[in-house]
Formats: structure tokens, sequence, C-alpha cells
């Protein structure tokens, strides 16, 4: 680090270690508390020794493992954004591309449809 970098407390090892062992005994203690609560479960599974925090570690570890199905299922390839795409009629945004989008004859001919469906649109509510 420079000298002129300014260091925080999260920045030194042991002040991290302070915070997970701190959390740590938090979790015995909670564990050990469940110890002289008597519970009102309406299932006997929720009368349980730690149920509740067990139940809550593996439903995020499901979500964990779900999360990641749902992953491989959705991603995209890496150049999803950059390579060249089709806009709602077929023309192509011209995404990565240097040529003018105006130029071809295919964004020609659909100039062309649009005056007449923006005509049959005014006669629609005139009628």
């Amino acid at each position: 680090m420079k000298n002129d970098e300014r260091r925080y407390w999260l920045d030194e090892p042991r002040n991290v270690r302070k915070i997970v062992y701190a959390l740590f005994a938090l979790c015995a203690g909670l564990i050990a508390a469940d110890l002289f609560v008597h519970h009102h479960g309406h299932f006997p599974f929720e009368q349980w020794f730690g149920f509740f925090g067990f139940y809550g570690f593996f439903s995020c570890v499901g979500l964990v493992l779900a999360a990641k199905g749902l992953r491989a299922l959705l991603k995209r390839s890496e150049d999803y954004y950059s390579r060249d795409s089709l806009d709602a009629w077929g023309r192509s945004t011209g995404w990565g591309v240097e040529s003018d989008p105006g130029s071809s004859e295919e964004d020609d001919r659909f100039e062309a449809e649009e005056p007449e469906a923006e005509q049959a649109g005014e006669e629609g509510l005139h009628a």
C-alpha cells in the first residue's frame, strides 16, 4: 500500500477474525438459548432442538443451489450484447457494425410502410 492511502478498520486481518469469532459466539449463544425456550409448534418436528436454525441454513443452501441451476439454464454467451441482432421487424440493429443502418434497402421498405399504417390508424379514429 502507498503511504497516502487510508487504512480502514477491516483492512486488518485480525479485526476480520474478531468479527468472525463474534458471529460464531453469537450463533453458539442462540443455539444454547434454544435449550431454555419452550416452543409451541404446530407440528412435532418444530419442537426439535435447533430445528429453525437448521431449517434456515438448509433453506439458504437450497436457494443457492437453485440459483446455480437457473444460471446454467438462463446464461448467455459472452458476446450476447456485442453481436449483431435483429429488431422486431427483422432489421439489423447495427450493434458492433460500422455501417449506416439507414442505408439498406430493407430499412427503406419498412419506412415506406409506416405512413400507410398511420393513415389506417387515423381513419379508424374518425369512423
